[in-house]
């Protein structure tokens, strides 16, 4: 299932890599998209769109709309 969430704090490549590691070290096996010009990030996961929220928001980063 694809969960596409808008993340406007996501500054550059850095806070890409720390979105995507932060997923993927709960979810492996997680396809993880961050688009900074669209401050976008889209996962294909079987895990709910509860948790990957909660995961982005642990990795410091604020979710539109959450």
């Amino acid at each position: 299932m694809a969960i596409k969430l808008k993340v406007p704090d996501i500054k550059g490549e850095e806070c890409a890599k720390k979105i995507t590691k932060s997923i993927l070290t709960m979810e492996s096996d997680a396809k993880v998209d961050v688009n900074v010009d669209t401050k976008t990030v889209t996962v294909d996961t079987e895990a709910s769109e509860e948790s990957i929220k909660q995961m982005i928001q642990s990795a410091g980063f604020t979710i539109e709309g959450y």
